[in-house]
């Protein structure tokens, strides 16, 4: 249509900026793309293009610092060196003992001198491989050593080989594994990593081919890293200048453009540690006695949050990276859409734009087909799942989601907000929703509910709690609301009636405080004592177990199928899921929930299928011998007329109906006509 010579994007905006070389290749770009739909494999998108008088130009732009103890060394192999070491590495086995290459879900990978173990997150110290580093790698090593990024010569290499769309959950290298330095060499295409410190802090780095990352120190053992599966990466549009210690901000970078994902290949080296670690980042290290998994009974309870830096923290550790460690088992025991979301997402007219913010697996975008819908997560391991369904999705914070203020008809959160560890951030979060809508554009939220009796019935979450074959009781005692099914006759509170069920947060029954500020963790299917808790999910040790408990492990599979093609009118006839109020992975961004559902079969989504490290300190499963890992997430639990106040709060909203559902607290919000 014309030579394109610039396309510049900028971050957090859902449009970009094209330049012509002429206005006649513009004209005829604006005739022949305006209004038109492209399909990209399953994946479509509307174009709409308008003029505008200038297009933003390339500037000096802001930088952000990396993390201490980080450095990027740009070229530090040649062309020739880059083509030597990747021939070096034979991907022809399928299976091959001597290297440990494993084809792992969302990438290929050898280890070389000691393998990585996925059953545990760690080495067989004893058992060294057959096949050491390679020679080819050797000269590399020693230009290491000689320019001071290491001290000694490394004994274990990690060979990843991502495809275009594959990436690797947010990690730290397990501290009891690996000594201090850890060496990323980047060859073929370059990619994004994102580093995010406990406190919320992310900077991402442009990784180039042929690049050096070095990981020392703080960088190494406090940062988590990781790579967000996509086919496109948002890149500065100019050769970013800044210095060797910092990193371009695409925070507020104002001239971004798209860099298509290649092929690429890592060479991570490292040394085996051989005692344990005494690195000064203990709340981190599990040689100092942070657990790598929540166990039942944490050895030291997390407290509740006193400033935002605690918030952060806490939602990090017990929200978002449960649920990158959970996210496949998580998915197979989410199928089929809750009638009530349904029947709200086909009252839409079609067309209208729908965002579902905290996503999980999408199993509500496809729910009505006549929609415009998009979704995103915190969790980029969900979104990967909802990535290869065939959905529009993208990793966001629910706090900062990356869309145009008043760009869409309806909005819905479902189980999300109850993630937030702080009034002020579950308020937040409200505003980011009636932010997205377009005035008269509606709301739909759910929370998990404080009372799991109301008037007079019990949820299905209480009912279900000894229902169970004796021989699963053990289990079912710890599942959590995950197993609720709402066929019971809902309460509705409407408009006009909230005078009377929203009581002011004074009258709220006192129930959310915890001993010595401690959170306590929950005994799954028992009524609660306080509203801030840590909800126990038991991780599967596979597809098989789930379908001896139950029986109805191909029912299940079926089921999913099937769910994932209907279509909101058929809606209220599905089985639902259990609790919507364990749905999403969006606190701060992330809220996904459910527990082990022992009628759901799973595929053993061993949190380190992704990731040849433990998340701090969540993410280490068990050895195949031991019990399955237990994680714990976070949760405030809503009182009856506390979603209802906080939603008041916001200017512009109106709370247009509210209802209790299953043990879930429900509000529909709509925005008003004269608010932007």
């Amino acid at each position: 249509m014309g030579e394109v010579e610039t396309l510049i994007m900028q971050p957090h905006k859902p449009y970009a900026f094209v330049t012509y070389r002429s206005e006649e290749s513009a004209r005829k770009a604006h005739i022949h793309l305006n209004g038109q739909k492209l399909q990209c494999g399953e994946n479509s998108v509307t174009l709409y293009l308008s003029y505008v008088d200038s297009a933003v130009t390339c500037e000096e732009e802001a930088s952000v610092p990396l993390p201490e103890g980080l450095i990027l060394v740009e070229d530090f192999v040649s062309l020739e060196e880059e083509a030597l070491l990747l021939a070096a590495i034979d991907w022809s086995s399928a299976n091959d003992d001597v290297t440990a290459q494993k084809a792992l879900k969302h990438r290929r990978v050898k280890h070389y001198g000691f393998e990585f173990r996925y059953d545990n997150n760690n080495v067989d110290k004893d058992k060294p491989l057959p096949a050491g580093i390679p020679q080819e790698c050797l000269p590399v090593l020693e230009r290491c050593v000689k320019n001071k990024h290491i001290d000694i010569m490394p004994d274990q290499l990690t060979v990843n080989q991502y495809e275009s769309g594959q990436g690797i959950p947010p990690h730290v290298d397990t501290h009891s594994a690996f000594e201090d330095t850890i060496m990323s060499l980047s060859l073929g295409a370059q990619t994004v990593m994102e580093f995010r410190h406990p406190d919320g802090r992310l900077v991402p780095v442009l990784l180039p081919g042929r690049s050096l990352l070095v990981m020392k120190g703080e960088s190494r053992y406090l940062w988590t890293h990781g790579i967000t599966p996509r086919k496109f990466d948002m890149v500065p549009a100019c050769d970013p200048q800044s210095p060797a210690h910092t990193a371009p901000d695409l925070g507020t970078h104002s001239n971004l453009t798209l860099s298509k994902r290649g092929t690429r290949t890592s060479f991570t080296f490292r040394k085996i540690r051989h005692v344990p670690c005494r690195c000064a980042f203990p709340s981190a290290c599990d040689s100092q006695g942070a657990p790598s998994a929540p166990l039942a009974s944490p050895p030291s309870a997390p407290s509740l949050p006193r400033c935002h830096a605690d918030a952060a923290h806490l939602e990090e550790e017990y929200v978002h990276r449960v649920y990158d460690a959970i996210a496949s088992h998580f998915s197979s025991t989410r199928h089929s859409p809750w009638p009530r979301v349904c029947h709200f997402l086909s009252s839409l007219p079609p067309g209208s734009v729908l965002a579902d913010v905290g996503c999980g697996n999408g199993k509500y975008l496809g729910v009505n087909p006549e929609l415009i819908a998009v979704g995103c997560d915190r969790s980029s391991a969900l979104i990967q799942i909802c990535a290869e369904r065939g959905f529009q999705v993208f990793v966001s914070d629910a706090l900062i989601v990356p869309l145009r203020t008043a760009s869409c008809d309806a909005c819905i959160s479902i189980a999300v907000i109850h993630h937030f560890s702080t009034q002020e951030r579950r308020l937040a979060a409200v505003r980011e929703l009636v932010r997205l809508l377009k005035p008269g554009g509606r709301a739909l939220i759910y929370v998990w509910a404080f009372e799991q009796e109301y008037n007079k019935q019990k949820s299905k979450y209480l009912k279900d709690q000894n229902k169970e074959h004796p021989e699963n009781h053990s289990l079912t005692n710890n599942r959590s609301e995950d197993s609720q099914e709402p066929h019971g006759i809902s309460s509705i509170h409407t408009r006009r009636h909230l005078g009377d069920n929203c009581r002011p947060v004074d009258n709220l029954q006192n129930v959310s405080k915890v001993t010595d500020g401690k959170l306590s963790v929950h005994t799954n299917r028992t009524a609660f004592n306080t509203q801030d808790l840590l909800v126990p999910w038991h991780l599967k040790d596979g597809k098989r177990r789930g379908e001896e408990a139950s029986g109805e492990g191909v029912k299940k599979d079926q089921r999913k199928e099937k769910s994932n093609k209907t279509s909101g009118n058929s809606c209220s006839d599905c089985n639902p899921d259990p609790s919507p109020g364990l749905d999403s992975s969006m606190s701060s961004g992330s809220g996904q929930d459910t527990s082990d559902a022992t009628h759901s079969p799973d595929s053993k989504p061993s949190p380190s299928d992704d990731t040849t490290q433990t998340s701090t300190p969540t993410l280490k499963s068990e050895s195949e011998s031991s019990p399955a890992p237990v994680f714990h997430r976070y949760y405030h639990v809503f009182q009856q007329g506390e979603l209802e106040q906080l939603c008041n709060q916001v200017a512009g909203v109106t709370v247009q109906s509210s209802y209790h559902d299953q043990g879930n607290w429900c509000v529909i919000l709509e925005k008003e006509l004269t608010h932007l």
